[in-house]
């Protein structure tokens, strides 16, 4: 792609904006942070104007453009050497001139997607209220809400908001990023969240939060388990189990120095600056500490079935979903003893709790209102199968948080529900590199953009893409799906498969699995759109679905296509190390995803180590790896068979054309006849595919792409002192495929392989350094 010059991408966003938005205004199309005033009589939009949070959008994104354009006037070369570049920019210049214009096209197509699912919501609404009567408005069935007006946020510029979230479980986990995103998207103010999380969304969410690294953003995390004797003794029926009622112990759980907090549940999607939420606080009175909104079903009101019979409430309930908690007046009003005495008496007639704390919260409401401050309805639109939100959102515009609190979450029965969840997808594969920005005038950032790894860098450097890929940050999210892993016969001996992927290899997974019925741990480089077509591709699968054994790990992707052709490299190795680190068994199978393994591989692995008993962590059982370059194979069953197909020319050993170095030292010939395992020496270039402890060295992250990211991590094993022992009755064959982009970068780019060949002695010398050794490449 051609590079644009900051001059030139100046006059593009400058012509361009204005034309936006007058095309947004003459198209009447309504933003999520817009107001639109719509007469019951005409049913006509007659007012439409832009809520502050868009024009804090545009004067962000103008200011950043504008911020670039002065630093590269006063970073400006002189040599003139590029008659392009106008400007003499370097190239770290243009590269962020790019990278601040894919960010604003990238905001552009969200602000525009979220205009046309507002509109079309509007006009939806307009065509439900044919009758032009008047609607009652927050569920109270005879006087109308009042249409809500612009006011100012009362918060400060860099004051931290403080938000607590319950998180328990993979699929949980997975859920609450979408509410991270709309949060970050629209906030203004440094975030600290308080997760509330039990052992497993805290693995996954630690590691979230730490790689994806964005400014004004403090994590704390309290464990579940301390929390749950104090409301494990609640009888409740409701889907979420204990996590459900952990919200009534916020009180202790957080810390006493904090005052206030506002809690959200994990499948809300925030529509606008949280701040608004928080400066809500500020109207509550001397003795209220609990914001809610009235719950918009009939729950509460009974007879909704024969024998229904609900907690009690203050008039239709009040919903958890969205709470604005003062802790302090909480903790002065005595509130764990207060709930627990409540509690215990309407469970001698009641027995359990059916919406776990909901139930118990709104019974504290009821014999004590003055707590209660309620809160406007668009803070919290319920979209459950029996709610009456439309009472809300018909006549209250400017909506503020959505919430899917039904099991069926997307899938919810609402008329409406298909522009709701539009609000929701676009947020969900929205990327979530582009949220990490410094917010203006806040010195929160934890790190100086002056003393990171990247700005070490020499950018004039012919490999600096290779060094900028080996120092990036990949935003992480593990255990992306519902894991388990029991260890059938725990004697020390089980092997997990270890395998990377990017979306062109997805389709390898099925069959993968049917040839490898032991756990396996799969790293997947794909941007956020792509997860979720992921994500789709598993619940349709009977294959993927029937093995809770898998653990797939998510590794998002960095940057987009409008940078330099090497800068996109596969992180191989780091992607390797991520499902390495993830495993549960003391050995691991460290393979490729386009490599299917024999039949019955998996037994025969634990019975091999299990017979062989190796009391050394310093050998490496290497699986003799074939190729075909049929697309249609019927796979061999047995060894005798794959002789057979090696003989026939259906098989060959692997790369046997094209880099022989690479296998030669597994010694086929002698494979062919072996019947016990056989030792090998090491060879410059071996690459074999191997199974070793678990605790083996990490690889190496400074290769990226195609070459010599195995060949390192193998010549590391053999400085340390591992031995490399064939086993003589397993094999794995290689499956055709479309070659990767990468392996196209290295064959056409006389630069790729210079920069592989200088990567390749620094390592060298930094093993040598590290080990004592004296490895010298040939």
């Amino acid at each position: 792609m051609e590079r644009l010059s900051l001059h030139n991408f100046m006059v593009n966003v400058k012509s361009s904006t204005p034309e936006l938005r007058q095309t947004q205004y003459q198209d009447g199309r309504i933003g999520v942070a817009q107001h639109a005033k719509i007469s019951r009589r005409s049913k006509r939009v007659v007012s439409v104007r832009f809520s502050h949070t868009r024009r804090w959008w545009c004067g962000l994104v103008l200011g950043i453009v504008l911020g670039c354009a002065a630093a590269a006037t006063l970073l400006t070369r002189l040599d003139g050497s590029d008659p392009t570049n106008v400007l003499g920019l370097t190239p770290r210049e243009v590269r962020l001139a790019e990278r601040v214009r894919e960010m604003e096209q990238q905001n552009q197509l969200l602000r525009r997607q979220l205009s046309i699912s507002q509109n079309q919501l509007i006009q939806a609404w307009g065509g439900d209220r044919e009758d032009g009567g008047e609607r009652g408005g927050e569920g109270t069935g005879n006087k109308a809400t009042p249409r809500c007006k612009d006011k100012e946020i009362g918060v400060g510029k860099c004051e931290v908001l403080h938000i607590a979230i319950v998180c328990a479980g993979y699929n949980s986990s997975r859920s609450v990023v979408t509410l991270l995103k709309s949060l970050l998207f629209f906030r203004r103010n440094p975030l600290h969240f308080h997760m509330i999380a039990d052992a497993k969304a805290q693995v996954v969410l630690h590691t979230l939060f730490s790689s994806w690294n964005v400014p004004h953003v403090e994590v704390s995390f309290y464990l579940t388990d301390n929390l749950a004797p104090d409301i494990s003794w609640v009888p409740n029926k409701h889907y979420s189990g204990v996590f459900g009622l952990m919200k009534l112990t916020l009180n202790k759980a957080l810390p006493a120095s904090l005052n206030q907090v506002i809690v959200l549940d994990t499948d809300i999607t925030v529509a606008t600056d949280i701040a608004e939420l928080w400066n809500l606080f500020s109207k509550f009175g001397p003795k209220q500490f609990l914001g809610l909104v009235e719950n918009q079903s009939d729950w509460y009101l009974g007879k909704l079935w024969k024998s229904h019979r609900p907690w009690p409430a203050l008039g239709r309930g009040f919903n958890t979903g969205v709470i604005l908690i003062r802790l302090d007046e909480m903790r002065r009003s005595n509130w764990s003893q207060r709930w627990k005495l409540i509690a215990e008496r309407d469970l001698t007639t009641l027995y359990s709790t059916q919406l776990a704390d909901q139930d118990i919260i709104n019974a504290v409401v009821k014999q004590h209102p003055e707590v209660l401050y309620t809160l406007p309805c668009q803070w919290n639109v319920q979209l459950s199968d029996n709610t009456r939100s439309e009472l809300c959102y018909l006549e209250v515009m400017d909506l503020k948080a959505i919430h899917w609190n039904s099991p069926k979450k997307l899938k919810v029965k609402n008329k409406h529900v298909e522009f709701f969840r539009n609000l929701h997808l676009t947020f969900l594969e929205y990327d979530g590199n582009l949220l990490r920005r410094e917010l203006f005038g806040c010195n929160h950032s934890r790190t100086s953009a002056a003393t990171s790894p990247l700005a070490q860098l020499n950018e004039e450097d012919e490999c600096y893409e290779f060094r900028r890929a080996c120092q990036t940050h990949y935003r992480t999210h593990l255990f992306f799906l519902d894991h388990e892993y029991d260890d059938p016969t725990p004697d020390g001996y089980d092997v997990t498969l270890v395998a990377t992927l990017s979306m062109d290899r997805l389709q390898m997974v099925e069959q993968l699995l049917t040839h490898w019925d032991g756990p396996v741990s799969l790293t997947l480089y794909m941007s956020d759109a792509e997860a979720q077509q992921f994500l789709a591709y598993t619940q349709s699968s009977e294959i993927i679905a029937s093995r809770k054994n898998v653990a797939y790990h998510v590794v998002y992707k960095e940057g987009g296509m409008s940078f330099p052709p090497f800068q996109n490299f596969y992180p191989v190795n780091f992607l390797r190390n991520v499902g390495v680190q993830q495993v549960n068994t003391p050995y691991v199978f460290l393979t490729d995803i386009d490599f299917l393994p024999m039949l019955g591989l998996y037994g025969y692995l634990r019975r091999t180590l299990q017979a062989l008993h190796p009391d050394s962590s310093r050998t490496a059982w290497v699986v003799p790896a074939f190729e075909t370059q049929r697309y249609r194979l019927s796979f061999p069953r047995s060894k005798a068979e794959l002789l057979n197909r090696l003989d026939m020319g259906e098989l060959f050993t692997f790369r046997y054309h094209v880099w022989t170095k690479g296998h030669a030292p597994t010694n086929f010939a002698k494979w062919r006849t072996a019947t016990t395992p056989y030792k090998v020496p090491w060879e410059q270039d071996f690459e074999p595919y191997i199974v070793v402890r678990k605790d083996v060295p990490e690889y190496d992250t400074r290769f990226v792409g195609f070459g010599w990211n195995k060949v390192s991590h193998i010549m590391e094993l053999h400085v340390m002192g591992f031995e490399f022992v064939v086993l003589p009755n397993a094999f794995i064959v290689h499956m055709p495929h479309a070659p990767s982009l990468d392996i196209a970068k290295f064959r056409t780019s006389p630069q790729y392989k210079r920069c592989v060949k200088i990567l390749k002695r620094e390592f060298v010398d930094d093993l040598n350094r590290k080990h004592n050794s004296d490895i010298s490449l040939l």
